[in-house]
């Protein structure tokens, strides 16, 4: 259950991107938006249900993924770990080309390891960072698949059915998620109850000093009760909109909970780019605090960037 749970926590990806609730060393110096103005809703052609539609229907931030396969690129893998009071103790460094030919998928041009990163017996101190290790490494290593639609989590509990869960958490914010412990009903913020819970703004802004973006964020009302904001699980979740096409380029989430059986603090950040008019995965950031009884509480950071994409074109 405990690697359920955090499995779904640790890799929830969503650009607000610069600020971080968790007070401590932030890996993410790279500064990728510049915000322009709000944008007057009443002289608009589109509204609050323009953006959450698009949220709620779009596949293609999740088919980026799945793309990335195709294509030689460079990743640069920095991952923190820190003790009770924030203080950097462990370190990993990985560089990484990744080649679509041949049977070697993944290749390390650099690969360090500083503090207290592993066990005694090789395995990581972190499940945060086995699960890291789960999703990119496996990502950099596998072939590129062309799979059918996003599933919405439904099915058996296997493995397999709960990574469908994940996808949907990561890709499709906003759609019900079933089957999920504690947390899946908690997920679904675009709902007629839900709404009445949360503002909406946006603003125009500028991606990466050329492409006119809107920024959206949903955001928990600041009049609420305590009470009700603790029970609100998302706290926000800004999505970067290229104003172009209306496509996704980046998604920022912050989320906080606690219950009897975990607490979690967490916020993390993707974002895309163009690569010889395909879109492709740029940058991720996590930063987490996790806490479940009887188990050593996990606080970790990391810095994910791709770069240099071989098209061919």
């Amino acid at each position: 259950m405990k690697k359920i749970l955090l499995l779904a926590v640790c890799i929830l990806f969503f650009g607000k991107g610069f600020s971080q609730e968790i007070p401590r060393f932030n890996p993410d110096t790279i500064k990728t938006i510049q915000l322009d103005s709000a944008v007057n809703i009443v002289s608009q052609k589109f509204g609050v249900e323009t953006f959450i539609n698009a949220i709620i229907t779009d596949n293609s931030f999740y088919q980026s993924f799945r793309n990335m396969k195709k294509y030689g690129f460079i990743a640069e893998n920095r991952i923190y770990t820190y003790d009770k009071k924030n203080k950097v103790n462990g370190r990993i460094y990985r560089k990484i080309r990744h080649s679509p030919k041949g049977p070697v998928k993944m290749e390390y041009l650099v690969k360090q390891d500083t503090g207290k990163v592993y066990k005694k017996n090789g395995k990581y101190q972190l499940y945060t960072i086995e699960m890291f290790d789960y999703i990119f490494m496996n990502a950099y290593q596998s072939e590129f698949v062309s799979e059918g639609p996003m599933t919405t989590g439904k099915g058996a509990e296997s493995n397999e059915s709960y990574k469908d869960k994940l996808k949907t958490l990561i890709f499709a914010p906003g759609r019900p998620i079933k089957g999920l412990p504690f947390i899946g009903s908690k997920t679904q913020i675009f709902t007629a109850n839900m709404r009445q819970y949360y503002d909406y703004s946006y603003a125009s802004g500028t991606y990466l000093d050329s492409i006119p973006v809107y920024r959206f964020k949903v955001t928990v009302k600041p009049d609420l009760s305590n009470g009700t904001k603790e029970g609100l699980m998302i706290k926000e979740l800004t999505t970067i909109f290229d104003q172009r096409t209306f496509e996704i380029l980046g998604r920022y989430v912050d989320m906080k909970y606690s219950n009897m059986l975990f607490d979690f603090n967490v916020q993390m950040n993707i974002e895309m780019s163009y690569f010889g008019g395909e879109k492709l995965p740029t940058k991720i950031t996590y930063q987490g605090n996790w806490d479940y009884p009887f188990k050593k509480e996990e606080r970790a950071s990391f810095l994910i960037v791709h770069k240099d994409y071989d098209t061919g074109k």
